[in-house]
């Protein structure tokens, strides 16, 4: 997820800081019960399951624009 989701980030020239979460108490405090997770401007975005750059992209072009 990490891989992918830096390469989303980079194809579409966001300026980003990439934190992985290991602690399971700050990752439940984030709201997330599953990992992994993707975790955007507060807002989880993904959980439970892998995706692709291109899904990810797709996450990142949706939380810019709203």
């Amino acid at each position: 997820l990490e891989a992918n989701t830096r390469t989303a980030a980079d194809e579409l020239g966001c300026e980003y800081d990439l934190e992985k979460v290991t602690s399971i108490d700050e990752i439940t405090s984030r709201g997330v019960m599953m990992t992994p997770a993707l975790v955007v401007e507060g807002e989880v975005k993904l959980q439970g399951r892998l995706a692709t750059s291109d899904q990810i992209r797709s996450i990142l072009e949706s939380a810019v624009v709203s």
